[in-house]
């Protein structure tokens, strides 16, 4: 996994903070892969949040935040709502992924 053990602790506690306790994280696509080079940071969240609105704005909150902790680097964020349409992408990052 090409983190630093700083940028795993950033992203584990900004999702606590933004999506809740209940939310789990992966990294999952390039930067799983330790041989590969350069690669954007994408990150997989499962919140227990309902409320869409809610969800929205907690996403732009989290991500300009983490880019301030770990870099302005490009970070794809797929979000999965509680309740919510269940997309083929999220078992792909799980699958693929590493939960951090």
């Amino acid at each position: 996994m090409r983190l630093s053990t700083e940028q795993i602790a950033a992203i584990k506690q900004e999702t606590e903070h933004f999506f809740g306790a209940q939310a789990e994280v992966w990294l999952f696509g390039s930067r799983v892969d330790d041989a590969a080079k350069g690669g954007d940071v994408d990150l997989y969240v499962r919140s227990g949040m309902r409320d869409a609105d809610q969800l929205v704005r907690a996403r732009f909150a989290f991500l300009a935040q983490l880019k301030r902790r770990i870099g302005d680097g490009k970070i794809d964020l797929v979000l999965q709502r509680e309740g919510g349409e269940v997309l083929p992408i999220y078992e792909i990052a799980k699958q693929h992924g590493v939960r951090l």
